[in-house]
């Protein structure tokens, strides 16, 4: 309880509603389950608070907050419900009850100024019906699979983890698996990984489904391409991080994560069902069998594969969840395969990529702003922030991308910085050079008029780089996503510190995974790299 008092000026704000003849319950509670009355929630959980009119029967306010967080986030949600409510009139109640007499103390020397009352009842009997009510609907939620078939299927996902396709099958690398079962004559499998961005396998219902979409993605600008996505006809396995927090990491690789760190998420889309994340047993059957036939024939071509995507063609026995044994056909479609990739070689209309800004011959890195430094570049107002951002001092200091080049064309690069918006953000993709099958990575800045400017380019198997960028991942968790963009002069400087007196602008910036800016893999046309 560090603050013991609202201030002054919020008390005044406050004390401008009007002040209604009513009571209002409020209590906090774990999540997800409704625990009973009085227990305490289970450490790591989050809890929701719920403050409730109980005249008018209506939530006020509603928030959810980590477990353990005290006691200011009941008043944070109090103030909503008076000012923001989500049901009623801004208003101050009479009176407020709640069934915590620690919570009860707390808010009477809180509201005192309010002219609010706060009692105590050991029973809420609104907030407990609408608590029933979560619990009710809980229960009423199907799980994302079938009973009998959640620990088959999460076995064939695991193994399918090990088997590791994305190694060396493309996205356009389709197979054909033939099932002629559960109203499903043959599945178009398409392998999700190979760029390092999301893993998984997508089984198709049909080859105009797969065609259509991939015609469709390449041609939608960002803003239509949930439709697109959602007009698939499809079962999925895709894989995720087991703690959502991870999810965040800007540019994170689930390959680097230990197995035990990844979890599967098995889903359907239809064009007139939309995305669903719980199936039918009819088409976790259909999945169980899939992986399993997809699993044997990985094991048998996998060496043959790795060569080069050519003809190959299992015939397999594979157990059938719901009866007698199967037989089941996977075969590769190379024609295909080559047309698709045709298909995403195409010039597009428009290059995605400018390679305009950097000056000639400026050199690139990664590295490392000690705090003390960063205070001392923002002294000299040489430190051109974000709008209402800020730094995040943890870890050993900022991560940054150093550009060197001479004085003149250092200050001409931070001018041109400073037109296009200054730089916004930084992300890594992947890039494919189909003349000569070699795979890079990207550096990709993103200014303030929100076009992309290509920074860098380094080969995907550039040791040394991998290295910078696992530090550079490192660095930029420890600060949240708060990264900078340095201009220095001396480019043919060969120091391996970088002099203070050298630099001449530090840009922040934020660390951007490519999803959030809508790039998928980057396919190199002539000079320019495009979609």
């Amino acid at each position: 309880m560090s603050m013991s008092r609202l201030p002054a000026a919020t008390v005044r704000r406050l004390q401008k509603l009007p002040q209604i003849p009513s009571v209002w319950e409020g209590d906090r509670h774990s999540l997800p389950s409704s625990p009973v009355a009085g227990s305490q929630p289970s450490p790591g959980e989050g809890e929701c608070i719920l403050w409730v009119d109980g005249v008018q029967g209506v939530v006020r306010a509603m928030e959810v907050v980590p477990a353990g967080s005290g006691m200011e986030p009941m008043v944070r949600a109090l103030i909503a419900a008076m000012e923001r409510p989500n049901a009623g009139l801004p208003a101050r109640p009479q009176k407020i009850v709640v069934r915590n007499r620690e919570v009860q103390f707390f808010l009477r020397g809180i509201l005192h100024e309010l002219d609010i009352k706060v009692e105590y009842q050991p029973e809420l009997p609104l907030i407990d019906e609408i608590l029933q009510s979560f619990a009710e609907a809980q229960e009423q939620i199907p799980p994302p699979l079938p009973e009998n078939y959640a620990e088959l299927l999460a076995s064939k996902a695991f193994t399918l983890w090990q088997d590791a396709p994305w190694e060396y099958l493309e996205d356009h690398h389709i197979l054909a698996i033939e099932l002629h079962q559960w109203d499903v004559e043959t599945l178009y499998v398409s392998i999700m990984g190979r760029a390092g961005m999301e893993y998984g396998v997508i089984f198709y219902r049909s080859l105009p489904s797969l065609k259509q979409f991939r015609q469709q993605a390449r041609q939608a600008d960002p803003a239509e391409m949930e439709e697109v996505f959602l007009r698939q006809d499809c079962l999925y396995l895709t894989f995720q991080p087991r703690h959502p927090e991870l999810e965040d990491w800007p540019n994170l690789d689930l390959a680097e994560l230990d197995p035990e760190e990844i979890e599967p998420n098995f889903g359907t889309i239809h064009p007139l069902e939309g995305l669903r994340g719980v199936l039918q047993e009819e088409e976790a059957a259909t999945l169980a069998v899939a992986l399993e036939a997809l699993h044997c024939f990985l094991k048998q071509y996998r060496r043959k594969l790795e060569k080069g995507f050519q003809p190959c063609q299992g015939q397999y026995c594979v157990p059938n969840p719901q009866g007698e044994a199967l037989s089941v056909q996977v075969r590769t479609l190379p024609e295909l395969a080559a047309e698709l990739l045709a298909l995403e070689e195409e010039k597009p209309t428009q290059a995605l990529l400018r390679e305009d800004l950097l000056p000639e011959g400026a050199q690139l890195g990664l590295g490392l702003l000690p705090w003390a430094t960063v205070e001392v570049l923002r002294r000299a107002g040489q430190v051109h922030p974000l709008p209402q951002s800020k730094l995040v001092q943890k870890g050993e200091g900022l991560p940054v991308v150093i550009v060197r080049t001479s004085r003149s064309k250092a200050k001409q690069l931070i001018e041109n910085l400073r037109g296009e918006g200054g730089p916004q953000g930084i992300c890594f993709n992947t890039g494919v050079d189909p003349f000569d099958g070699h795979r890079y990575e990207l550096e990709i800045v993103q200014t303030g008029n929100r076009d992309l400017h290509l920074f860098g380019e380094f080969p995907k198997d550039d040791p040394v780089h991998s290295r910078a960028r696992r530090r550079w991942e490192r660095r930029c968790r420890d600060t949240g996503g708060c990264c900078g963009l340095v201009i220095a002069m001396g480019a043919n400087s060969h120091q391996p510190e970088l002099p203070v007196h050298h630099i001449l602008a530090l840009f922040e910036m934020q660390a951007l995974s490519p999803k959030r800016l809508g790039l998928g893999p980057l396919v190199r046309v002539s000079r320019h790299l495009h979609f």
